[in-house]
């Protein structure tokens, strides 16, 4: 079974990026210490951090190095934030669907400083929609639908993809057969259902957005970035979903280096159920 899994086009990395959803960073702040000391990615997006700004754990992330921060959070629920070697301009919080939930967090960076091309980093972490999958009956996954269309909708009007830009998180849709465990079993199971990948697809689209990890490995290979807490032996059975993701705009595709899935991560102690993945580019 290979642990970590890297995907190489050419050397030359000017800039590495990892997304997480952490599932509370302050109760896996060690596990996030350890990602950053071994890997030293220049920036990290974070997933369903769990709490308010207030108390995200800033000192522990500046003691490390990563000194910039910009961060969208809630009591006990959703989060999102970024955390940078790289000095971040904080350019949006968007609330979509009108809930006020702490699900984006976008900024700009310039990774080769201030005569850089500024870069806009979009991090996000999509509803995850419940178990029915019927909007008639599920009111959660009626909302993660109408995320999506909005998300899509504000793609096309403002023309997010039209620079240099990236969007990162856990989009909570696994859209390719490849990317589940078994894709007759999950048809009807949320995060795999054919109207959320209907829905993914058009968001993609709409950028056009470039799905990073397929850029670097065939739709035919299997992938995933989320094991259950339910199974036994997550890694035995590993019945796996592709749920995070990294997209970017057409205009950094010849930019692309590199893509790792963490898988390992899966195994240290009280885990998130969701790994790292990281990006590098060339700039």
């Amino acid at each position: 079974m290979i642990n970590r899994t890297r995907f190489i086009a050419e050397s030359g990395v000017r800039l590495t990026l990892a997304t997480w959803n952490i599932n509370s960073v302050r109760l896996r702040i060690d596990l996030v210490a350890r990602f950053l000391r071994e890997e030293m990615p220049d920036v990290l997006c974070l997933q369903e951090t769990k709490c308010r700004d207030s108390e995200f754990p800033l000192a522990a992330f500046h003691k490390l190095g990563y000194t910039h921060v910009a961060i969208n959070g809630q009591k006990g629920y959703h989060g999102v934030a970024i955390v940078s070697k790289i000095p971040l301009q904080i350019i949006d919080r968007r609330s979509f669907c009108e809930k006020g939930d702490a699900r984006h967090i976008a900024v700009a960076l310039s990774p080769g400083g201030a005569h850089g091309k500024a870069i806009t980093l979009h991090n996000f972490y999509v509803p995850a929609g419940g178990d029915e999958p019927d909007p008639a009956i599920n009111p959660k996954f009626a909302h993660k639908l109408a995320f999506l269309d909005e998300m899509t909708h504000w793609t096309n009007a403002e023309g997010i993809a039209a620079t240099d830009a990236i969007l990162v998180g856990d989009l909570n849709i696994a859209p390719l057969e490849t990317d589940v465990w078994n894709h007759k079993a999950l048809l009807r199971v949320v995060s795999h259902t054919p109207i959320e990948v209907e829905k993914l697809n058009l968001l993609r689209d709409a950028g056009p957005w470039i799905d990073v990890l397929r850029h670097f490995v065939a739709p035919e290979e299997r992938l995933y970035t989320w094991w259950s807490y339910r199974a036994r032996d997550w890694e035995k059975s590993d019945r796996g979903r592709r749920l995070d993701h990294v997209w970017v705009s057409k205009s950094l595709k010849p930019r692309l280096d590199s893509a790792r899935i963490f898988r390992e991560s899966r195994g240290w102690e009280r885990p998130s159920d969701h790994v790292p993945v990281m990006v590098d580019f060339r700039l």
